[in-house]
């Protein structure tokens, strides 16, 4: 058994399985895809709804196949994919540390997602029984790099809005929670009297 590879697996993978639903269905108290995909115009991901499910089913979609051990790099380059653009789209203005709303969070992820496509899912998986080869650092790399060329892939293809050119948001308002990587301006309750 490879301790180090399944405990990454049993814990990121199904974190991202919930971010995916919370943006496709609303699930885990997640905004759905229509204020997922409110978001998305907001960063200048348009049309907004076709990024929400897109990044939804990411999310989603890589979190089982990463849970599974399953096409390990496939996993992780369609996690890896929404952590490259949550970190430039919505957290590069900020720099880098997370209590500054910074991409540090997203950053490790990547690097953890990338040694996973290096080292293998490890035992018990679907790889090490059906695809023992499908690990290294070739497949890393490959897998590092068809992150951040999708990421930037999405740029080119996303609509801009009249007048309007796409950037990074920066977000300094504390009252914006962290969550998977996506910032949603939520009310706030009156200050007491």
């Amino acid at each position: 058994m490879s301790v180090g590879s399944l405990a990454v697996r049993g814990v990121v993978g199904p974190y991202f399985i919930g971010h995916g639903t919370q943006k496709l269905f609303g699930w885990f108290e997640g905004h759905g895809l229509e204020g997922t995909a409110a978001f998305f115009e907001q960063i200048g991901l348009r049309p907004g709804r076709r990024h929400a499910i897109a990044a939804g089913a990411a999310e989603a979609g890589g979190g089982l196949l990463l849970t599974l051990g399953a096409l390990t790099p496939l996993a992780t380059t369609l996690l890896s994919s929404t952590m490259v653009t949550a970190a430039r789209r919505v957290h590069a203005a900020n720099g880098p540390w997370i209590d500054k709303q910074g991409y540090e969070y997203y950053v490790t992820l990547i690097a953890a997602l990338t040694a996973l496509a290096d080292r293998g899912p490890g035992r018990p998986s679907v790889d090490a029984t059906a695809f023992p080869r499908l690990k290294g650092a070739g497949w890393a790399l490959a897998s590092l790099g068809a992150a951040v060329a999708g990421s930037y892939l999405v740029d080119r293809f996303a609509a801009p809005a009249p007048g309007a050119e796409a950037q990074a948001v920066p977000v300094a308002d504390a009252t914006v929670p962290i969550d998977d990587g996506q910032r949603f301006t939520r009310p706030q309750a009156p200050a007491p009297r």
